[in-house]
């Protein structure tokens, strides 16, 4: 049976650790501070199998040097030079096959030109690219680019569960509701949140059908998130990417 649970790091990022019971071996996805995984895993009597890198930002990488240095794990990871310690560089459609399951590498240009996320039954490990009732920004890609990988990741079977990596759910969906202020689901979920949070408790990860009813990014194409993109702009968009970009910028730019 897998095991899949959270490390905390920093003040919002998640290390995922994937665990198959029966072996003490786990898999590490997106080391971003060494110390609090080692701590965590020997207070399990755990060790580090297989390491898996979404992409190459400090927050998802700073610590998988240490990690080496203590494992020496296979890692998974971009084929460029971005990452210095990719022992197994994998791209769009390759299989990472660890000793307890395989996962489907999936290209999620975007957030970065060489984000991967990785694909199992009913599980999704998406970095930075897909958020709780949000999505990242585009720094190295193009809002089409973020747009189409958004598309990838919503086309997954509704009960997949999507592991992000940061804990952005409550800002996110008080911004989701500028976007829908009349969603009463997107009210709940608001406050399901808000109560996980007070008490201390993750929000994530979600699934693919919960984000089709609340997540804007997702929802691009929905009559009520084209027109606030529409009022937001000032000018009629094309559902689906344009109205990504402009919702992106909104965000990009929201202080509510």
């Amino acid at each position: 049976m897998l095991q899949i649970w959270p490390v905390p790091v920093f003040s919002d990022n998640y290390v995922w650790i994937l665990e198959n019971a029966g072996t003490n071996r786990v898999t590490v996805v997106d080391p971003g501070d060494g110390q609090p995984v080692i701590a965590a895993l020997d207070e399990r009597g755990l060790e580090v199998g297989a390491v898996l890198l979404t992409h190459h930002h400090e927050d998802h990488v700073g610590g998988l040097a240490e990690i080496i240095r203590r494992y020496h794990p296979a890692v998974y990871g971009s084929g460029d030079d971005s990452v210095s310690g990719v022992d197994h560089p994998v791209g769009d459609g390759d299989t990472v096959s660890t000793a307890d399951f395989d996962l489907e590498v999936v290209a999620l240009p975007g957030h970065t030109i060489n984000h991967l996320g990785y694909v199992g039954p009913e599980i999704a490990f998406v970095g930075d690219t897909l958020f709780a009732g949000g999505c990242g920004r585009v720094f190295e890609g193009t809002p089409i680019q973020m747009h189409d990988s958004l598309s990838r990741l919503a086309a997954l079977v509704p009960q997949t569960k999507a592991y992000c990596a940061h804990e952005y759910t409550v800002s996110n969906l008080r911004f989701a509701q500028a976007v829908e202020p009349g969603s009463e689901i997107l009210a709940r979920r608001l406050e399901a949140s808000e109560a996980a949070r007070a008490a201390d408790q993750p929000t994530v990860p979600s699934t693919i059908a919960y984000e089709l009813e609340t997540n804007p990014f997702l929802r691009c194409s929905e009559p009520a998130v084209v027109a606030a993109a529409e009022a937001q702009a000032g000018q009629t968009l094309q559902p689906g990417a344009e109205v990504f970009a402009v919702l992106r910028a909104w965000k990009d730019g929201w202080s509510g």
